[in-house]
């Protein structure tokens, strides 16, 4: 079985004088050692993990004897496990309630998303167990109804998190386990008073783990404060990709990423092509899409017999297809040499998925393509991706529509001289002429119909995409209130707003920064200044 984020070497930083530390070595020890619950380790053998990361070699006994943790580590060090395992390997133990037993933090409904996929893979085989996720930007009912079920574990971003606590949704009274995950970026994005509200709030016999790459001031005191004798873990990635690889990266956003593939491989030569999407749906979806549009594509998931599986990549190798839409798990293994591109359809949550993906091709001293989608959100994951490889992914931009219909329109010139040259047309000659004259209508008009009708009623030519919003450049101009002004100028399509709290009310502008980053679905880089007045703010 392959390992997982098995590439991942401890470092030896100096602990906090208020933690005891524990420095990580490449552990000899498999998920059997640690002494998690049968059926926990029943579902990490599912996924295939056998041989645990250092993190959660060390991690993972830590907590399950009952000790506060404090770990430092990169995105993509295998964290999301080290938390999860010994929360559910301790649940598992307790009487079955209905009430919210575990609690997770999380800065953005994506990981938020993603830890709640990990932790309902890792509860596979655990009777009655629900998980699930709150955030911003998405309707109140089903997560209203969610909580009324009964919801063991519940990841959230803190500002919906806050919200279900005042509507008297979200019961803490006997909470277990509380994760803090990427704590340094909640803070970054204006939580901080969420977050110790939520951490004051909740039982004092609590067990806690909190998760950061770094380790700023604010969350020391955090940790002084909240956290009982921590045990302090400390690792770092040393993931490295292919120097034979390319990578790039282009900002796009979700309702265009099918129009960008498809110009994409339109415009660049590519032999085999490997598209990531997260979700078993997501493969069947998208191939069925590509193929519509002309494209020799096909799926592979979980849900795939291992023969159709086989004769898939099969196909692949042999060139009676030419993209393969997979999911992480899917893909696993896959070493085909037609393989020159790999596309991040969605962005992976973590580095080593990232390493893992364009691994899969540039090999054996062959040069490869890697392109990475991603919205001006998902920014943050890119950073981490950077630096955990220690190499910049370089921007890429969408080819033109001018560039796009040109090669269409020669590629359709080609389509009829191949045609002429390669097929007996008298049959159609003919019939064209009997309606010319039946009709008196000119032969190029019936040769647009024609070409209209092999479309399929599809546009042969395209328009340009809608840009990508700019962040806002700092400028400190006056602005139509008459105040100090935003200090980032307003791009195209923004605005000035006034809300109705101010000093008086104590607001701060993290708090404003947090409330609208996680229910509009903007990140912090989108939100421009913020002027407090006494009874309102710009």
């Amino acid at each position: 079985m392959p390992s997982n984020y098995d590439d991942v070497e401890p470092t030896t930083e100096a602990p906090s004088p208020e933690a005891t530390s524990t420095e990580t070595e490449e552990p000899e020890v498999r998920f059997a050692d640690l002494g998690i619950d049968a059926r926990v380790l029943a579902a990490l053998s599912d996924v295939g993990y056998e041989k645990p990361s250092p993190i959660q070699a060390a991690t993972i006994p830590a907590l399950l004897e009952g000790r506060d943790v404090v770990g430092l580590a990169q995105t993509g060090t295998g964290k999301t496990a080290a938390f999860a395992v010994p929360a559910l390997s301790r649940m598992a133990d307790l009487p079955p309630s209905k009430a919210t037993q575990i609690l997770v933090l999380a800065p953005t409904r994506e990981l938020a998303l993603q830890v709640a996929e990990a932790f309902s893979s890792y509860a596979a085989h655990l009777e009655n167990f629900t998980v699930l996720p709150v955030y911003g930007g998405s309707a109140y009912g089903p997560q209203l109804n969610g909580l009324r079920r009964g919801a063991q574990v519940v990841v959230g971003t803190p500002g919906r998190v806050i919200d279900h606590i005042n509507k008297g949704s979200l019961d803490l009274s006997e909470l277990q386990y509380l994760v803090l995950d990427e704590a340094d970026e909640m803070l970054r994005m204006g939580f901080a008073e969420d977050v110790e509200q939520i951490l004051s709030g909740t039982p004092d016999d609590k067990q806690v783990a909190l998760f950061s790459a770094t380790m700023p001031s604010q969350i020391r005191r955090i940790s002084k404060k909240y956290l009982n004798d921590p045990a302090e873990i400390t690792v770092k990635s040393k993931t490295t990709t292919g120097a034979n690889t390319r990578q790039r990266y282009l900002q796009v956003m979700g309702p265009h990423k099918l129009d960008a593939l498809t110009r994409i491989l339109e415009v660049e030569e590519y032999g085999g092509v490997l598209t990531f999407v997260r979700t078993k749906v997501a493969t069947e979806d998208l191939a069925d899409k590509l193929r519509s549009r002309g494209h020799r594509a096909a799926a592979i998931n979980g849900d795939i017999p291992q023969q159709q599986r086989e004769r898939t990549i099969e196909a692949l190798r042999d060139g009676k297809i030419d993209i393969l839409v997979a999911t992480d798990v899917a893909a696993r293994g896959l070493d085909v040499e037609r393989i020159s591109l790999v596309v991040n359809y969605d962005i992976p949550h973590d580095t080593e998925s990232y390493v893992h993906r364009i691994g899969r091709t540039g090999r054996a001293g062959r040069t490869g393509d890697a392109i990475l989608f991603m919205t001006p959100r998902e920014k943050y994951l890119l950073r981490a991706i950077e630096k955990a490889t220690r190499q910049p992914v370089e921007q890429m931009h969408l080819p033109s529509a001018d560039k796009v219909n040109e090669l269409r329109q020669g590629k359709f010139a080609e389509r009829i001289t191949e045609t002429l040259s390669s097929e007996d047309v008298a049959q159609f000659r003919d019939l064209i002429s009997n309606y010319e004259d039946e009709h008196d209508v000119p032969a190029a008009e019936i040769a647009a119909a024609l070409a209209f009708m092999a479309q399929g009623g599809e546009p042969l030519f395209v328009k340009e995409l809608p840009k990508v919003p700019e962040h806002q450049k700092k400028d400190r101009s006056k602005d139509g209130f008459g105040s100090r002004g935003p200090t980032r100028t307003l791009t195209e399509g923004n605005a000035t707003y006034r809300i109705a709290v101010g000093r008086r009310q104590r607001v701060m502008p993290g708090s404003i920064v947090g409330a609208i980053a996680n229910e509009g679905g903007l990140t912090s880089g989108q939100i421009g200044g913020i002027d407090i007045r006494s009874d309102h703010t710009l």
